[in-house]
């Protein structure tokens, strides 16, 4: 457990380092929006909320899964705070701590500071190979009455992590079992790789309710892992993988072109109120963020309220200045494409 502990604890303050950062361009910058001069419209009258699982947000906008377990109750509880108060949604870090320590349960029950957000729970796919099932599925979801079940995907990491689990066999057919079994939404997202359209196409047949992209632009995990490690092989073979993975607007452009049903959320290098309009006219229903949050809670509430307010500014100004009054018209404004999209 203390080793469990610890690289929880190193993964926080790693990731909050400019050695994690991935070398790949999210990909934003290879789009614009055509400018309206004339938006006939009034500024106060942009409403960027949306309805995701029954619960409205002021912003299409999570908080993004942060390790839990060990960032602490005050850190929690300000992140919490900020979601509710400003109306956005939050995901939990890998509650396998809490499954394997049941006092590490209360680090990550927010709800009685949050009562009012979309909330997610969330752990580990490869769990499914290590003995988890349905049971820790709802488990998950009731510890912290969450409305939804994120089961992440981190195959790369995994590798490299000296505690790494690493069979992934058949997880697709778990998967499709615990869609079927579960009454609570699943969706699965990678953790900063990317998902791409072949295995959006599987993960929406297996019935899941929608997918987090997570694409390459903010976290390198394998750049983090090296970090961690005192295997020599391991630490040179890790750094090698700094440009993997795929873009996360290369996977919007993928999964866009392909017949859905299944929501999407866009993470991965969205960090600009700009960045997020453009998710939304990729064909994201949300987006989401956890490194920003992470670094500006790290630093003080007042510094992650500011950067909330200038998310919440820009993506009503980029609304205004193309003419959309809701996120509905966002989702159909026209984007044009200056330049080839990082793979």
């Amino acid at each position: 457990m203390n080793e469990i502990l610890q690289r929880k604890k190193d993964h926080i303050f790693l990731a909050c380092g400019e050695n994690s950062r991935s070398v790949i361009d999210p990909g934003f910058g290879s789009y614009r929006f055509e400018h309206n001069a004339l938006p006939e419209m009034d500024f106060a009258d942009a409403d960027a909320s949306v309805n995701f699982l029954g619960r409205r947000l002021n912003l299409p906008l999570i908080i993004s899964s942060i390790t839990g377990g060990v960032i602490g109750e005050k850190v929690g509880r300000n992140l919490a705070g900020i979601a509710n108060d400003f109306g956005l949604g939050m995901a939990v870090g890998s509650q396998r701590i809490a499954f394997e320590n049941d006092s590490l349960e209360e680090s990550f029950q927010i709800r009685r500071y949050a009562p009012n957000i979309l909330l997610f729970a969330n752990f580990g796919a490869v769990q499914l190979n290590y003995g988890y099932s349905v049971d820790q599925c709802k488990r998950a979801v009731e510890m912290i009455e969450a409305d939804a079940l994120i089961l992440h995907l981190n195959p790369l990491q995994e590798v490299f992590q000296t505690e790494g689990n690493t069979n992934f066999s058949n997880l697709l057919k778990k998967i499709e079992k615990i869609c079927s079994s579960m009454e609570y939404p699943l969706l699965i997202k990678e953790v900063g790789y990317g998902i791409s359209a072949s295995v959006a196409k599987k993960l929406q047949n297996a019935g899941v309710y929608g997918i987090e992209v997570a694409g390459a632009g903010t976290i390198s995990w394998s750049n983090l892992e090296s970090q961690r490690s005192s295997d020599i092989v391991v630490r040179n073979a890790s750094k090698n993988f700094s440009d993997w993975g795929n873009s996360t607007v290369r996977c919007l452009e993928s999964i866009a072109a392909i017949p859905r049903k299944m929501k999407v959320v866009a993470s991965g290098g969205v960090r600009t109120g700009v960045d997020v309009a453009k998710a939304m006219a990729l064909g994201a229903d949300l987006c989401g963020n956890a490194s920003d949050f992470l670094q500006k809670i790290m630093i003080s509430r007042s510094e992650c309220e500011n950067f909330v307010e200038s998310l919440k500014l820009e993506i009503k100004t980029a609304m205004f200045c193309i003419g959309c009054r809701n996120i509905e018209e966002l989702k159909k404004a026209k984007l044009l494409k200056i330049k080839e999209v990082p793979a």
